[in-house]
């Protein structure tokens, strides 16, 4: 380790294990490292440690009753001396309000590759939600920055003042169609402030204030804190501002400019020791990884000098990037962004490669980052730069930049636009564990890129790792999730090669149907299954349909011809089989049986499937709506799970039912509902007969392992 640095390292990385420790206690393995970087690393651990213990973030009086005026700013409020976000249907816009409603605990992930309210709150200093039962609007709250918003929006169309404001100001909040446009694209970076943004603007304050010589430094670190409180103090804008901000005190004081990997650490250690949960944000992660990246790969490359050097630089630093944090992306979002040179981590303006994908694209997958991306990076790169310091002077010029400004605007958007309709990439969700052999396996090509390890031996010990995750990911598992959708019905069978889903909740529910489905690693539905018409059980398979191929669907004799739902189907070229009693499916190594109905009565809920999932280590029954009558006929003896019928209604789930199937674990699709579900008595015929229950409204999604398929 040089000795340089040494403290920036160490006091980062003895912030890091002790932030990291106080949410995963495994992480304090990275106390080894105290050998190494002894001081530095001991001062950083204990500090932040100390001031997490000593000055923790307090807890809110959950339940309390809130009633009076507040002040809505960003989703938050403050209210009992707590900052709190406001739980309201529609979201509430920045302003003054009467609110009445009361404090409760955030929620965390209930679904696989869902949404971790808690976590979210925690990166941004909040520990409480404010149920708001009712808010009356009072006025705007008077903000000093409106003036500047003003002038930068000056002579702009609405399409490109959204766009200014997104990549100036960081501020997605008018681009409700443009910017899932960026998402897909893989562009959205382009409007996360960071080092791009931070760099044009210390860039131009020091090339604009040169005659001031050594006094220039000083002036442009001013500027940093007032674009913080202009834009925002995210994670990533801050991390930019702090190393920027050590270098240029480096340059006034006539160091030279602080190290990046020294910077880096001071940064992250500033940052963990004002607020340890920041490192809960997935913005402050992706931050520090990439600058990680591009510090430790780039310093060891020896590139040709002039445009060819400049252009190979520009692919070093995307695949650096992509290196670091390609684990992260698809173990959040289920996608890889393609090999471009993310811009905000570079200085301007650099090129981006055109390069092919890295990974098999099927024809349907999941994911954000599209094939089109690299092509759209290519073009859009010239404009970025271009874009911000022309942004930053309509701040204070406001329509004279106008001209220049609005047909960038609009190509960047058309760029979009154009990415946006390309092939997808997509993954499953990552354990600790995968993240875990990821990086073990990049450490030996770190070693062999810095000319300390041959890259042979580098090879053969990143192969190790990458074996073992092989491995570890062979067996196929038999398992049967039933997915937190409220007060409806989703259930996913993985049958070892072959998914099944059974109801998909009602319509607003889809899209977390299709994230958890895209977190487990589903890139097809081999059967889909609708149990009856009722909304909140197929409500949801409209968005599934959207997003996930189909290879069958199997539809109960309810639905008509002309439902909206088989008219989809057909839309999409999906066969639809309606399905009755006798009807037997093989999908993977399992098989799917059906025992209900014998034949039409008319009723929705008696004509509902009945569904037996074998697979072939167990089986599991799923009733759907049925009641106790149509139970008591069912071809069934005993089942390791059964799909309690009709969320725990007393018009089903009889002693006769499970006298003969002897279910191991009862599952309870349900949400806040006015019907009393699920009921008591059927709770307490279900652990008379030693039934585990799990009820999504409690546990959130629910998880039955059959076994694995090899």
């Amino acid at each position: 380790m040089r000795p340089s640095w040494t403290w920036g390292v160490g006091l980062g990385a003895g912030a890091l294990v002790a932030a990291w420790g106080l949410f995963a206690p495994w992480a304090f393995l990275g106390l080894g490292l105290l050998p190494f970087l002894r001081l530095p690393f001991a001062l950083g651990f204990g500090l932040v440690l100390a001031r997490a213990l000593f000055f923790p973030l307090p807890e809110p009086p959950w339940g309390a009753a809130v009633e009076g005026v507040f002040a809505v700013r960003g989703g938050f409020t403050r209210a009992e001396g707590h900052l709190l976000w406001v739980s309201h249907y529609p979201p509430l816009p920045d302003g003054r309000y009467r609110l009445r409603g009361r404090i409760a605990p955030p929620q965390g992930r209930t679904n696989p590759g869902g949404f971790d309210q808690r976590a979210w709150l925690l990166s941004r200093g909040a520990k409480g939600v404010l149920r708001a039962e009712s808010a009356e609007p009072l006025g705007p709250l008077p903000d000093w920055r409106e003036g500047f918003r003003e002038r930068l929006g000056a002579g702009l169309s609405l399409e490109a003042r959204e766009v200014v404001e997104g990549l100036v100001l960081g501020d997605k909040g008018g681009l409700e169609t443009a910017y899932p446009l960026f998402q897909r694209a893989g562009l959205a970076h382009l409007l996360a402030l960071s080092g791009l943004h931070v760099g044009v603007l210390v860039g131009f304050a020091v090339l604009g204030l040169y005659p001031l010589g050594r006094w220039r430094y000083l002036l442009a670190l001013a500027l940093l804190p007032f674009y913080l409180l202009l834009a925002g103090p995210s994670p990533s804008l801050v991390r930019a501002s702090l190393m920027a901000g050590l270098s240029l005190l480096g340059l006034f004081l006539g160091l030279g400019g602080a190290g990046v990997v020294q910077a880096l650490g001071l940064a992250l250690f500033l940052q963990l020791l004002l607020r340890p949960e920041a490192l809960l944000g997935l913005g402050f992660q992706l931050s520090y990884l990439a600058v990680l990246g591009l510090a430790l790969v780039l310093p060891a490359l020896r590139l040709p000098p002039g445009p060819r050097g400049y252009l190979l630089g520009g692919v070093a630093a995307s695949l650096a990037v992509q290196a670091f944090l390609l684990p992260l992306l698809l173990g959040r979002f289920g996608f890889a962004p393609p090999p471009a040179p993310p811009p905000h981590l570079l200085p301007p303006p650099p090129l981006a490669p055109l390069l092919p994908p890295r990974l098999p694209l099927p024809p349907h997958p999941f994911g954000l980052s599209r094939l089109l991306a690299p092509l759209a990076h290519l073009l859009a790169l010239p404009l970025v730069p271009l874009l911000v310091p022309l942004g930053f002077l309509k701040l204070f010029l406001g329509a004279l930049p106008a001209p220049l400004v609005e047909p960038l605007a609009r190509g960047l958007l058309l760029l979009a636009g154009l990415a946006a309709q390309g092939p997808l990439l997509r993954w499953g969700e990552i354990a600790p564990p995968g993240f875990a052999l990821y990086y073990l396996g990049l450490l030996p090509l770190l070693f062999a890129l810095h000319r300390r390890l041959p890259w042979r031996r580098a090879l053969l010990l990143a192969s190790l790792p990458a074996l073992v995750g092989l491995l570890a990911a062979w067996p196929k598992p038999l398992d049967l999730w039933m997915l937190d959708v409220g007060q409806g019905d989703a259930l996913l069978a993985r049958m070892g090669g072959g998914e099944v889903l059974v109801d998909g909740g009602r319509a607003e529910k889809g899209e977390a149907v299709v994230r958890a489905l895209r977190a487990l690693g589903v890139e097809a539905l081999e059967l889909l299954v609708a149990t009856h018409p009722d909304a909140d059980h197929y409500g949801g398979l409209f968005r599934v349909i959207e997003e996930v191929p189909v290879g069958l669907a199997l539809l109960a004799p309810g639905f008509p011809e002309d439902h909206p739902l088989a008219e989809a189907l057909r839309a999409r070229g999906v066969p639809v089989v309606r399905a009755g009693a006798g009807t037997r499916l093989k999908v993977g190594q399992g098989e799917v049986r059906v025992l209900w109905p014998e034949a039409l009565s008319g009723d929705d809920n008696q004509d509902g499937l009945a569904l037996l999932l074998d697979f072939g280590r167990g089986r599991a029954l799923l009733l759907a709506d049925l009641p106790r009558e149509v139970e008591a006929r069912l071809p069934v003896g005993e089942v390791e799970a059964l799909k309690v019928s009709h969320h725990g209604s007393q018009s089903g789930t009889s002693e006769v039912l499970l006298e003969r199937t002897r279910p191991r674990v009862a599952l309870i699709g349900v949400g806040p509902n006015p019907f009393g579900h699920p009921h008591p008595e059927v709770l307490e015929r279900l652990e008379r007969h030693g039934a585990e229950i799990r009820r999504t409204d409690q546990d959130g999604a629910v998880r039955v392992l059959f076994g694995y398929a090899w």
